[in-house]
C-alpha cells in the first residue's frame, strides 16, 4: 500500500498507513495562589500531550507597513479521542518552538465520525515580528 504521494507506508496493506503523532506542550494561564495583597497569583503552567497530530498551517506576512518583518505563524493540530480538558484560552508550543494561541474553544467530534485516535481540530495561530 502506498501513501499519497506514492511512498510506500510502514505498514502494508492489511493495517493501512501509519499515521504517527507528536508530542506538543499546553500551556494555560492559572490562579497558583495568592500574593501578600491577597490578589491572585497567575502563571502559565505546562502539560506535556503525546499522539498529537501536527500540520503546518500557511505563513503569510502582516499587512502593516509599521511591522514590515511582521508574519504569521499557523499550526492545525488534532488532539487525541478522550483529550480530557479545555484548550479556550492556552497556548501551544510545537516543536520547540515560540508558543502559538489556541483560536476559539475547540471541541471534539463525536465518536462515531471519528475512526482514527483523533477526535478534537484545534487552529494556532501566532505573529511575529
Amino acid at each position: 500500500m502506498h501513501g499519497p504521494d506514492g511512498e510506500r507506508c510502514a505498514v502494508h496493506a492489511a493495517v493501512g498507513c501509519v499515521v504517527i503523532g507528536e508530542t506538543v506542550e499546553v500551556q494555560r494561564y492559572v490562579e497558583t495562589g495568592l500574593d501578600a495583597h491577597n490578589e491572585p497569583i497567575l502563571e502559565w503552567v505546562s502539560e506535556q500531550v503525546e499522539d498529537v497530530l501536527v500540520a503546518p498551517g500557511g505563513r503569510t506576512d502582516i499587512a502593516d507597513t509599521e511591522r514590515p518583518e511582521g508574519t504569521v505563524v499557523q499550526w492545525t493540530l488534532h488532539f487525541p479521542k478522550g483529550y480530557p480538558a479545555t484548550l479556550r484560552g492556552a497556548r501551544v508550543r510545537v516543536r520547540g518552538g515560540d508558543p502559538c494561541d489556541v483560536i476559539g474553544d475547540p471541541q471534539h467530534y463525536t465518536v462515531v465520525n471519528t475512526p482514527t485516535r483523533w477526535s478534537m481540530p484545534v487552529e494556532l495561530s501566532r505573529a511575529d515580528g
